[in-house]
């Protein structure tokens, strides 16, 4: 019988430090972005902040799977560079994700010593994004379009998806997930 395929999970972390700091904080993100690059499975990372003033940094971190991720979290190398921001960087919150159920709903504190829950069937998540996608781009051809007409196909295409982009991203897909969840976690 064949095993499962294995999930890729994401890490969101949210972390606090002083913004008098803020080019150690920097370069410290990017300390462990380097280290984290050199483990097998590692897929990405990246990190955001509300403002240029917020002592808030949301972070991101991908793994090919479970294995991976706790080879990195286990490591030495993580704990060193952990240590090495005590005293000015507060971790504040953590979730781990796979699927893109969640993906667009407010961090919420969560166990991490409890597995992350499955993520739907590829085919779900893919029908998921169309149903969202479909609509948006029926009205985006519609409403932009017409304004459009004249530009190049890059110009056209890289105007299109800078107003898609966050569209998809903080109304339809968030909405489209919460009404489909039943549907999403069923087996």
């Amino acid at each position: 019988m064949k095993s499962p395929p294995q999930l890729a999970v994401t890490v969101a972390i949210t972390r606090r430090a002083d913004p008098s700091r803020n080019a150690e904080m920097a370069a410290w993100v990017r300390a462990g972005a380097s280290l984290a690059e050199t483990f097998p499975g590692f897929l990405g990372t990246g990190w955001v902040r509300p403002e240029p003033r917020s002592p808030e940094w949301h972070m991101l971190y991908r793994f090919a799977d479970a294995g991976s991720l706790r080879d990195w979290e286990e490591s030495p190398q993580r704990q060193w560079w952990l240590s090495s921001a005590e005293g000015f960087v507060e971790h504040t919150r953590m979730e781990k994700r796979t699927g893109i159920e969640g993906w667009f709903d407010r961090p919420r504190e969560l166990q991490t010593d409890h597995p992350a829950p499955a993520a739907p069937a590829r085919w779900k998540q893919a029908t998921t994004i169309w149903l969202g996608f479909f609509p948006v781009s029926l009205l985006s051809g519609w409403l932009l379009a017409p304004h459009l007409a004249t530009l190049n196909l890059v110009l056209r295409t890289l105007i299109s998806t800078l107003v898609l982009t966050p569209i998809m991203t903080y109304l339809v897909l968030p909405q489209i997930t919460r009404i489909l969840q039943p549907w999403l976690r069923r087996r």
